[in-house]
C-alpha cells in the first residue's frame, strides 16, 4: 500500500501561502481559459499583493479562494492546508485544541477551521446509492451522546441510522426516532431495490421485505449474532470506531454538530482501503466556478 504524505513532504510541496494559492488556481481555473467577462481565451496572471489572478485582455479578476472553506478567512492558506493534512493523516481526527497548538491560532479560529474541514470532507465524500452490486447492506440504529445526571437511560441522546455495504461505503442519517415510518424512507432513498438487507430484530426494519428488499435479521436479545451471511458486525464495527474516536479525541460532541463528525468519519471509512489518497482527494475536489 502506498504511504501517506509525511510532514516534511507536505512542507516541501506547500512551502508558502503562494504555493497553496497556486494549487487552488490550477485546480479551479488552470493556467489559461476563457475569461467569464470578455469571453477571450486568456492566460491568467497573478496580481501582486492580492489573492487573485487577472485576465490578460480585460483585467477581470478571479479569486481562487471564493467558494471554498477558506473564503473570507484571514488565516494563512498554508495553515488551512496543514490542518487538512492533519485531518487526513490521523485515524480519529483532530481536536480543536490540537489544531490551536500546532497552528498557533486562537481556539475560536481552530474550532471554526475544524468544522469547516469536516463539512468539506462530507461534501467530497458524497452519498452514492448503496447495494445493487450483489453485496448485502447492513442497517442499524445507535444512540449517541451524553446522559445528564439522574436522567433516563436514553435521554439527551441522538438516534442515528447507519447503512453500510459490505466491502463498500457507509452512510449515516440522524433520525432521532425509532418509528418505522420515519426511518425506512432513508433506506428507500439510499439503498437500491432488490438488495439483501440484514439488521437486528428491531421492529423498525421488519417491513423491509415488503419494500422490495430481501430482508433477514439476527436476534441479539437471544444472543444470536451471526447466522451464515446474516449479521450486523460491519455497521456495529463502524459505530464502535466512531465512539472510540469521539471519546478519545473529542471527549464529547453536541447534537448540533454531530452530523459533521459523522460525515468526517464516513469519509475516512469510505477511503479506508486507500488512506494515502485522502489528502490529495481533498486538494483536488474544490469545485470549479
Amino acid at each position: 500500500m502506498a504511504k501517506a504524505l509525511t510532514i516534511s513532504e507536505f512542507f516541501k510541496r506547500f512551502p508558502t501561502d503562494d504555493a497553496c494559492l497556486e494549487h487552488l488556481m490550477q485546480v479551479r481555473y488552470g493556467t489559461e481559459g476563457d475569461c467569464p467577462k470578455c469571453g477571450k481565451h486568456t492566460r491568467w496572471s497573478r496580481i501582486r499583493k492580492q489573492l487573485a489572478y487577472q485576465c490578460q485582455w480585460c483585467g477581470h479578476h478571479v479569486h481562487p479562494m471564493a467558494g471554498t472553506p477558506f473564503q473570507s478567512s484571514r488565516t494563512p492558506l498554508q495553515k488551512w492546508f496543514y490542518a487538512m493534512f492533519l485531518f487526513t493523516t490521523t485515524r480519529n481526527g483532530v481536536a480543536a485544541k490540537e489544531l490551536q497548538r500546532q497552528l498557533g491560532v486562537t481556539y475560536k479560529c481552530a474550532w471554526r477551521m475544524a468544522h469547516e474541514i469536516r463539512k468539506y470532507m462530507a461534501q467530497v465524500d458524497g452519498d452514492a446509492p448503496l447495494g445493487g452490486s450483489g453485496k448485502p447492506v447492513e442497517v442499524d440504529k445507535v444512540y449517541i451522546g451524553g446522559v445528564a445526571p439522574h436522567a433516563k437511560k436514553f435521554e439527551n441522546k441522538s438516534i442515528v441510522l447507519g447503512m453500510v455495504e459490505r466491502g463498500g461505503e457507509v452512510m449515516t442519517r440522524i433520525v432521532n426516532t425509532r418509528a418505522m415510518e420515519k426511518v425506512v424512507p432513508h433506506i428507500l432513498g439510499n439503498v437500491k431495490q432488490g438488495t439483501a438487507i440484514y439488521s437486528d430484530e428491531s421492529t423498525t426494519f421488519m417491513r423491509l421485505g415488503e419494500e422490495g428488499y430481501r430482508h433477514d435479521f439476527v436476534t441479539h436479545v437471544a444472543k444470536e449474532y451471526v447466522r451464515g451471511p446474516v449479521h450486523t458486525n460491519t455497521i456495529e464495527g463502524f459505530w464502535a470506531w466512531f465512539k472510540r474516536g469521539v471519546n478519545g479525541t473529542h471527549v464529547w460532541v453536541s447534537k448540533q454538530h454531530l452530523d459533521k463528525y459523522l460525515g468526517e468519519f464516513e469519509f475516512r471509512f469510505n477511503l479506508r482501503k486507500a488512506p494515502h489518497l485522502m489528502f490529495d482527494l481533498l486538494l483536488a475536489a474544490f469545485p470549479r466556478p
